[in-house]
């Protein structure tokens, strides 16, 4: 199933959020920056830091090796590559473990055959970056749940789980965690709103296709999708800054 962009009125979104949030945003996008700054001085960039001294890169194989992991954070990304369309490379997934998420949020009642992990082996697919050749964003997309084998959250406590990513080590490259985990607070407007079209996506595909674990139907693969530009968001972000009205509306994930 082919899936097109999503609406979203960048402009808008970031004119309706508070001061703290555009904030964060603004640092998280100067930490891309500079993360970015120090690999091109080395002739390197966000998927070479992943690839390097892995070998042979092969279509659907975790990189690094073993996926990256923050064992006090409880996050934890891997690349890969298997879609060549659009210019893409290939895309980082990223998820939160069970011992990370704020208490109280719960995976969703799954009723399907699949094996889901569950209890401290849960974990939560927050979103895809589809990078390019020179090793840059171009998109955002979320996928079903087949496609990870994550245990599945609704996209409101997904949502609640974003702040709680972080990657705080040096494997395999302090560049490449600081980048990912900006990556993440610079787009958290876009990443929210695909969020909540994935459960969308899923709710009208249920609907015609009565019958079946739509979780695990292999013609659902990308749930929603939207492309990004790190130059254009952080030029946005800066504006809504400037602009932003002490009495604007304040989003409740703000």
């Amino acid at each position: 199933m082919s899936i097109a962009s999503i609406k979203f009125d960048n402009q808008a979104v970031l004119a309706e959020l508070s001061r703290e949030r555009l904030e964060k945003m603004a640092r998280a996008g100067k930490a891309v920056n500079e993360c970015q700054r120090v690999l091109d001085k080395a002739s390197s960039n966000i998927v070479g830091q992943c690839l390097a001294h892995q070998g042979t890169f092969y279509e659907f194989d975790h990189y690094p090796s073993g996926d990256v992991y923050d064992g006090e954070t409880h996050s934890q990304y891997y690349y890969h590559s298997h879609r060549p369309e659009g210019g893409e490379h290939g895309h980082f997934h990223t998820f939160l473990r069970a011992k990370g998420m704020p208490k109280g949020l719960k995976q969703i009642d799954y009723k399907g055959e699949a094996t889901v992990p569950s209890g401290n082996d849960a974990l939560a697919h927050l979103i895809a970056i589809a990078m390019n050749k020179p090793g840059q964003p171009i998109s955002l997309f979320t996928v079903n749940r087949w496609v990870t084998d994550e245990s599945f959250y609704t996209a409101q406590d997904t949502i609640a789980m974003l702040d709680s990513f972080k990657m705080d080590h040096t494997f395999p490259c302090l560049a490449v965690n600081q980048w990912i985990t900006g990556l993440v607070g610079l787009f958290r407007p876009q990443i929210e709103a695909l969020l909540l079209e994935r459960d969308k996506t899923l709710k009208n595909w249920a609907a015609l296709h009565m019958g079946i674990d739509i979780y695990e139907d292999r013609d659902l693969e990308v749930t929603s999708f939207l492309p990004i530009n790190i130059g254009d968001q952080i030029a946005a972000v800066s504006q809504a800054l400037e602009t932003r009205q002490d009495n604007a509306p304040i989003k409740k994930s703000a």
